[in-house]
């Protein structure tokens, strides 16, 4: 009981500026170049969204993170692309959590334990201040994992936005 007492109050004092104290401006773009430059190197989609915290009703309802980036990826349509190879990368300030989601063309040669471990690297340099370092490698790791599945196709069309969205 405490836990959600704590969860809410920390949630509840969040403020969408706070983002920047985490990821710069500048930051935001490196991830965004990033992204862009991944997506030469196979024919996948990533999406990288970062929300401080949950709203209230969300949190009284007792949304996980994991529940949050599901219907994140289903509203940025990370899972509308022609080859279900779209990947998620959403980060929860408020909780200090990162989920990965993927569509089901990728997430069925990585699973479960293959998205997790990648969380739990991002989450590592996470804790030690390496915000914009720790996106990065996730970025990195990823896209390693689309090159193997999803190599690059000539003239492949970029179907969602490459810029980090702020929510």
């Amino acid at each position: 009981m405490m836990q959600r007492f704590k969860r809410f109050f920390r949630h509840l004092f969040s403020a969408p500026w706070q983002v920047h104290g985490y990821l710069s401006r500048q930051a935001l773009t490196h991830i965004e170049t990033a992204i862009r430059e991944s997506e030469r190197l196979h024919s996948g989609q990533l999406r990288f969204a970062v929300e401080v915290s949950l709203h209230p009703h969300a949190l009284v309802k007792g949304t996980a993170p994991r529940q949050r980036a599901l219907e994140v990826f289903s509203e940025l349509g990370v899972w509308d692309t022609a080859q279900n190879n779209g990947v998620l990368i959403y980060l929860l300030l408020a909780d200090h959590d990162v989920e990965i989601v993927a569509d089901r063309g990728i997430h069925a040669h990585v699973g479960n334990a293959g998205w997790e471990t990648i969380c739990h690297e991002m989450e590592a340099m996470f804790r030690r201040g390496e915000f914009e370092a720790g996106v990065l490698q996730g970025i990195t790791r990823i896209s390693a994992l689309l090159q193997q599945h999803y190599p690059p196709v000539k003239d492949h069309p970029n179907e969602l936005s490459d810029a980090p969205i702020l929510l």
